[in-house]
């Protein structure tokens, strides 16, 4: 059987019933798409993901791709290899590409429903495929010979990179060293070595291009020297051919605790013949291009973090539904009592709710920050920008470091309990739970750690947007709290996700305190960067309290109109359930998380380091 276990019930639930995405197709810019027709590209994805795509998730990891330092080559394992020519045959990467690329130009949230599945059963194989999404990116901002390439990256399937991080730099990008030297022609030559980069070798495509950030000669220290290079592993002839091999070689792939199917390079630009690379766009503006790339990286990790557990969690489930063991607790001492599934037992069902609430409550994360993007999708395409447009812009950014900060963290942290279900039988490859975990744990360090995702939130989309998007996001979880939905039976709940929004953004508020005192006192900042994983942690979940307070809202209305017996209502009712339980079990925590942070002193940053 195969390892993954979808849920395309809850994500048509999150697309059709709560987020309503059949109320954009049908019109410009999707004509072409209506909800039966996109219900039938999730079957058919989800048809792939289960069989070809997942197949060879095992086998990979146990044998992975071999690096041949001599030709500077990789192999890819053929399992794996079929399970990519599965999806790129089938050519549903088309979705998220404009039709200008030969695409579908399907909404964003689509995008991220179909990324759902694939990563949650094969990440390797969508990061393969990364082509198209950094063929988008060159399309958007490069000249028209880098669109002509574009065109070209998509039409032949040629993968592709995106390059930060140096060995020496690791996230402080601002300090790389890699140069770029301008050309006679126009070209560029680059020098140095990258570190960490995915997908930088492998044999599934006749040509791999590189995103580069580089310094050029003479540019200022810092990210605002940098620009951005189109570096191909072959340079392209005018008619398009393959011409010569450019002088960009793996010198390293990684051997990493997990995600091994993945190749994870070292990188050397210009050693043994010069790295011919041509200025993205034809302008200096390398770190707001490469950001193109990042937040679409941020969002990818969040997903395929969510989408894991997802399938741990489920595969969880069905272990307890099957595994007997012990009597039920109430004849805990009858000797004659039947044994039990485990999942009677009510701390595997502690566990089992706590790894649904989250795992659905993410879902509907990713997919509400994906429907922010079909705003702005749906607003390019009509050449529109109003209030609308800033505000779902706004709240996009916001969310970013929640979906990829908190995503990689409560999953990764849900994953162990999946693992605890199974007992000794889950430290097992029988399972895939140990996989799943050595795979997860990759999404909380790499495209920004979660450390540096809090930063981002505090200072960059709360402190520099002077509080605006995160006012909003508060007011509109306010207004939800504070209403009745009709039915009246979600009120306790309300009044804990009401408390958990003032907790939050009290922990801002004192927060944003210690930053202003540290103008006279500098020591003061310190305060409030110990709290910005605290604050990240913390909005991630009061934004899943409240998302999952809305499908409960819905599932109590589903519920009053389908009758007794319905095969749905088992699934309303795990969502009314799923709701009250993160409501009574997980928002009361934040309390606590605010009274740490007004707390705060500076006796961890006075503590001499020895003393660690």
């Amino acid at each position: 059987m195969s390892h993954y276990q979808s849920n395309l019930r809850d994500i048509e639930f999150n697309l059709f019933e709560v987020l309503r995405r059949q109320d954009l197709l049908g019109q410009p810019p999707y004509p072409e798409l209506d909800e039966e027709t996109v219900r039938g590209i999730l079957t058919e994805l989800e048809r792939l993901a289960t069989g070809p795509l997942a197949e060879s998730f095992a086998d990979a990891d146990r044998h992975p791709p071999v690096f041949d330092p001599a030709t500077h080559s990789v192999r890819i394992p053929e399992s794996l290899r079929k399970s990519y020519r599965a999806f790129m045959d089938a050519e549903w990467y088309r979705l998220s590409l404009p039709a200008e690329l030969g695409g579908t130009g399907a909404p964003r949230s689509l995008n991220w429903a179909m990324a759902e599945l694939i990563l949650g059963s094969n990440p390797a194989v969508w990061m393969y495929a990364s082509g198209h999404t950094m063929a988008r990116v060159l399309w958007d901002l490069g000249t028209e010979e880098q669109k002509r390439f574009a065109e070209q990256a998509v039409e032949r399937e040629w993968g592709s990179t995106m390059v930060l991080t140096e060995p020496d730099a690791g996230s402080d990008v601002g300090a790389g060293r890699t140069r770029a030297i301008e050309q006679p022609d126009g070209t560029w030559h680059i020098e140095g070595v990258k570190r960490f980069i995915t997908s930088a070798e492998h044999d599934l495509a006749e040509n791999i291009f590189h995103l580069v950030l580089a310094r050029p000669e003479g540019a200022g220290p810092g990210t605002k020297g940098l620009s951005m290079f189109l570096v191909p592993k072959f340079r392209v002839n005018a008619d398009g051919t393959l011409g010569e091999r450019n002088g960009v070689y793996i010198t390293n792939v990684e051997h990493k605790m997990g995600l091994k199917a993945s190749t994870t390079c070292e990188v050397t630009f210009g050693t043994e013949r010069p790295a011919v690379g041509t200025l993205v766009g034809d302008v200096h503006d390398g770190i707001r291009q490469m950001f193109k790339v990042i937040e679409d990286a941020r969002m990818m990790v969040g997903t395929k973090a969510i989408a894991t557990l997802s399938t741990g969690y489920l595969n969880a489930l069905d272990f307890a539904r099957n595994r007997l063991q012990g009597a039920d607790l109430t004849r805990m001492t009858d000797k004659t009592a039947p044994r039990v599934t485990i999942i009677h037992h009510p701390d595997v069902r502690r566990m089992l709710m706590l790894q649904k609430a989250y795992a659905e409550g993410m879902r509907a994360l990713v997919l509400y920050t994906a429907t922010l993007q079909d705003t702005l999708q749906i607003a390019a395409a009509h050449g529109r920008a109003d209030e609308t447009t800033e505000s779902a812009a706004a709240l996009n950014d916001l969310l970013l470091p929640v979906v990829k900060g908190v995503g990689s963290e409560r999953s990764y942290e849900m994953l162990t309990l999946s693992l605890q279900t199974l007992g000794g039988s889950g430290f097992l490859q029988d399972y895939p739970a140990e996989q799943y975990i050595r795979d997860a744990k990759i999404d909380s360090l790499y495209e920004g750690t979660t450390g540096i995702q809090g930063l981002d939130l505090f200072f960059r989309k709360i402190v520099r947007d002077n509080g605006k998007a995160f006012g909003t996001l508060i007011a509109m979880i306010r207004e939800f709290a504070a209403a009745d939905g009709g039915n009246g039976r979600l009120k306790a709940e309300r009044v804990a996700l009401a408390e958990a929004a003032g907790h939050v953004e009290a922990t801002a508020a004192a927060m944003a305190g210690f930053l202003m005192a540290s103008a006279g006192q500098p020591a003061e900042i310190y305060k409030a960067g110990l709290n910005t994983t605290r604050l990240l942690m913390a909005l991630g979940d009061l934004v899943i309290g409240w998302l999952l307070l809305t499908h409960a809202e819905v599932a109590l209305r589903r519920l009053d109109e389908i009758a007794p017996g319905h095969p749905d209502r088992d699934f309303y009712a795990g969502k009314l359930g799923a709701g009250r339980f993160f409501a009574a079990t997980v928002l009361p925590r934040l309390a606590v998380e605010r009274a740490i942070a007004e707390q705060t002193t500076l006796d961890l940053m006075d503590l001499p380091e020895p003393a660690f």
